[in-house]
């Protein structure tokens, strides 16, 4: 395990708004006519990552894990503040006998245990979890095959870069999209976890990657996601829409929606929805809302990439070794189910959401939801 001291990048870092991109704070009032509704979008001012407040920012935390890891070998990962900032100074348990903590630039060196299919962090009561690859030769001559990215990726929220060949050490790895220098968050020998420069503008993206050893190149859709504010305005016992617009995109996309406060606004069609959007020059989708009560509200939406029913697999093979005995027969259902049908990944999605509303916290949990994730 490896300790080191690193001085700041000197590069933009994005602030992430704390729910995602496409992020929208607002409040519903009383009016003297009508509802007044007051709406921000949560931009990407640009910044240097520094470290953050002892406040209620750093209490909650997400970690970024590179998705796949190498036996053996090292890795970055990121810690995210409630704010969506990097943070500092947050310990974090990788697997069984690692414990690392974050430095001035919110990320911490850690080595892929050996042993293991997946791994698990854990910081402040929050979990993510990683595959684990054999252990090969490090580093590698040249990558296995050729960068794979998403078709469209997020402006705003950090995505994944794999295909070999990289450095675990971030430093090691640069990355760029139309020439404009992005953040790499999190890195493994498989697999680079990124987020755009603040500058980045929607649209074809050419992205060139660079380690020591080699330099390869390419292509994605960046996209930007906005919400218009609903119409009709919204008044407590009343139904209105809520309109999101793609931008940098007029493919039809598939995007979750999620409301964070159902209390004050309701989503009619559920909390959490999976919606497709229009495509077209007016690449948009609309939600049926109905506000509750007067107060303040968040809901975010963001990009699903194309279900893999391998990681899930694989996430519910190491699920199944460590499962309640109620819960064994099921998990080793849906892998199988995975094995032998793996077109099937709505329906075990569904499942599987079902089992994670009835689990408790913990790495048997973890793992499921990181399956269900992959299969979204």
């Amino acid at each position: 395990m490896r300790h080191r001291s690193r001085g700041m990048r000197e590069l933009d870092v994005p602030a992430r708004a704390p729910t995602g991109s496409g992020s929208v704070a607002a409040r519903i009032t009383w009016g003297a006519v009508a509802a007044i509704f007051l709406i921000s979008f949560y931009a990407a001012p640009c910044l240097i990552a520094r470290p953050q407040s002892t406040s209620p920012t750093t209490w909650a935390v997400s970690i970024v894990l590179p998705p796949r890891l190498v036996a053996g070998q090292p890795a970055t990962l990121a810690v995210l503040g409630v704010d969506g900032r990097l943070a500092d100074g947050i310990t974090v348990q990788v697997g069984l006998d690692q414990q690392v903590k974050t430095d001035k630039t919110g990320r911490a060196f850690f080595t892929a245990p050996r042993n293991t299919s997946v791994v698990i962090a854990t910081a402040s009561g929050n979990s993510a979890a990683a595959l684990v690859d054999s252990e090969g030769p490090s580093p590698r001559p040249g990558p296995i095959v050729g960068p794979i990215v998403a078709p469209i990726v997020s402006q705003l929220d950090e995505f994944p870069i794999c295909g070999g060949g990289y450095r675990g050490d971030v430093d090691a790895d640069r990355v760029a999209l139309n020439g404009e220098t992005a953040f790499v968050l999190a890195a493994s020998p498989e697999c680079l976890v990124i987020l755009a420069s603040p500058r980045a503008i929607p649209g074809p993206a050419k992205i060139s990657i660079e380690t020591p050893d080699a330099q390869w190149a390419a292509t994605s859709t960046l996209v930007s996601l906005h919400f218009d504010p609903p119409l009709p305005p919204l008044i407590p016992e009343n139904r209105s829409k809520l309109v999101l617009h793609v931008q940098g995109s007029d493919q039809a996309l598939r995007v979750s929606v999620e409301n964070n406060t159902p209390g004050v606004l309701r989503f009619l069609q559920g909390d959490r929805q999976a919606l497709l959007t229009s495509g077209g020059p007016r690449n948009s989708a609309q939600i049926e809302v109905k506000a509750i009560r007067t107060g303040d509200f968040f809901f975010h939406a963001r990009i699903l990439a194309a279900p893999d029913p391998e990681p899930a697999r694989r996430y519910l093979i190491a699920a199944e070794s460590i499962a309640p005995q109620d819960f064994q027969h099921v998990t080793k259902t849906l892998a199988d189910r995975l094995t032998h049908h793996s077109h099937d990944t709505q329906k075990v999605e569904r499942e599987l959401n079902d089992v994670i509303a009835t689990t408790m916290a913990g790495d048997y949990r973890t793992l499921l939801a990181a399956a269900a994730s992959a299969l979204e």
